[in-house]
């Protein structure tokens, strides 16, 4: 009984608070257990099935059609891209994306990881961006930007019935390595109806033909964990040879439409729902569990009048 208390605690599909509506009649109670227990509790007992069923990786993974590879740091996992889009849209909420997998922290699971972040992993073959802009960007002007055009975006939002969301500023500012060829920056965003601030952590590695892509998915709260850790993240994903930067051939490759002030200002708010519905799957736990124990109540209430 303990076990199965504990998956449901798990669950991210648990807002169901309208399952148990006040009624002062057994069959009204009895009702609404049962509509619970048959519409329910199978779909979560599958989806604890099919979570505990997924086996994760360590060591060196080889990405996409050996793009590149990944040396999972020492204390995370790694989850296959088939069960990650599984973990992304059918129990997070977002719309369907394509992945290379997720990086998990190895004490985390899927359905257990408030209080810490997750590392989503994907490839963009957009063509080669050109760094030469670099050096000359002025990040304070493309925060001003952004935040006018957040402005601009929650009109849409509020259009599509969708939580606002204001843009703070830097929660971290844009840093790239010219020798590297990586780069990364940090937004935080207020978000309406969460307690806590939305964090979207993006690191690009940029190669021959498009650009990997590390997306940091947590609240503010965990970018000290992330700045800590940040460098390991980094160094832990690599082109193989034939997509390296260095291996571009203008005669044969396409060019981005974009250079690094581009990929900065046109991809901040393209990733921002992802992290919202994700704390939104890890804040719902608290509210479905109540409606779980108010139905409990009423049901074993109801037994005890007889």
């Amino acid at each position: 009984m303990k076990k199965i208390i504990y998956f449901l605690l798990s669950l991210p599909f648990l807002a169901f608070s309208g399952e148990f509506k006040e009624d002062s009649t057994k069959t009204s109670s009895l009702d609404s257990i049962s509509s619970f227990q048959d519409s329910e509790i199978a779909s979560y007992l599958e989806k604890i099935n099919r979570v505990s069923s997924m086996k994760y990786q360590t060591k060196i993974i080889y990405l996409g059609d050996d793009v590149a590879t990944l040396n999972v740091p020492e204390g995370y996992k790694f989850l296959n891209s088939e069960d990650s889009k599984y973990v992304l849209t059918e129990l997070w909420g977002n719309l369907p994306s394509e992945t290379f997998g997720l990086i998990f922290p190895d004490t985390a699971t899927p359905l257990n990881c408030s209080n810490t972040f997750v590392i989503s992993l994907s490839y963009d073959e957009s063509g080669y961006i050109e760094d030469d802009d670099a050096e000359d960007l002025d990040y304070q002007e493309i925060i001003e930007g952004l935040i006018e055009d957040q402005k601009t975006a929650n009109t849409e939002r509020k259009a599509q019935g969708m939580a606002e969301m204001d843009l703070v500023g830097w929660a971290q500012t844009p840093f790239y390595d010219i020798e590297a060829k990586k780069l990364h920056w940090a937004t935080e965003y207020i978000v309406e109806g969460y307690e806590d601030n939305v964090l979207n952590y993006d690191v690009k590695i940029l190669g021959r033909k498009g650009m990997l892509t590390m997306s940091i998915l947590g609240d503010i709260s965990v970018l000290p964990q992330i700045k800590e850790n940040i460098d390991v993240f980094i160094n832990s994903t690599e082109f193989k040879p034939g997509f390296t930067y260095a291996e571009f051939d203008p005669e044969l490759d396409d060019i981005a439409a974009y250079g690094i002030g581009g990929l900065i200002a046109g991809k901040v708010l393209a990733k921002a729902g992802i992290f919202v519905l994700l704390l939104k799957f890890w804040k719902v736990i608290a509210i479905g569990f109540g409606a779980i124990l108010l139905g409990i109540k009423k049901f074993f209430g109801s037994k005890s009048e007889e």
